[in-house]
């Protein structure tokens, strides 16, 4: 399964120090179908660990995810500065979430060599 960052996320988790594995131990649990959260629309909230810490107060993050084929991490963010994505916001990363699941191999090839999106 290949699994992605926006450019965005990327930002954040280069800011945050979140390293590659613990992105792709949440993506494995989504795999297994532990999910924290299901928000419709194929986004998932999956709780990502803070480094050297646990799951319960670390980072949240939103991913458009297709079991067996594709992840992107699209939006991050500490718990301990707010609580939950507001619906303007849903709506609008689930509008992203179609218009990345829908991606060709050849779109995501050229959105990687453009920087828009960076493989894990």
């Amino acid at each position: 399964m290949r699994v992605f960052l926006t450019k965005d996320f990327a930002r954040f988790a280069r800011k945050e120090r979140i390293k590659p594995d613990v992105l792709h131990e949440a993506i494995d649990r989504a795999r297994r179908g532990l999910i924290d959260a299901d928000l419709g629309g194929g986004l998932i909230k999956q709780r990502v660990a803070r480094p050297g810490q646990g799951r319960s107060r670390s980072y949240r993050t939103i991913i458009a995810y297709r079991a067996g084929a594709r992840g992107f991490f699209m939006y991050g963010f500490a718990k301990s500065e707010r609580d939950n994505v507001n619906d303007r916001e849903l709506t609008i990363i689930k509008r992203a979430a179609q218009v990345l699941m829908r991606m060709t191999d050849d779109e995501i090839e050229t959105a990687l060599a453009a920087k828009e999106l960076a493989e894990i």
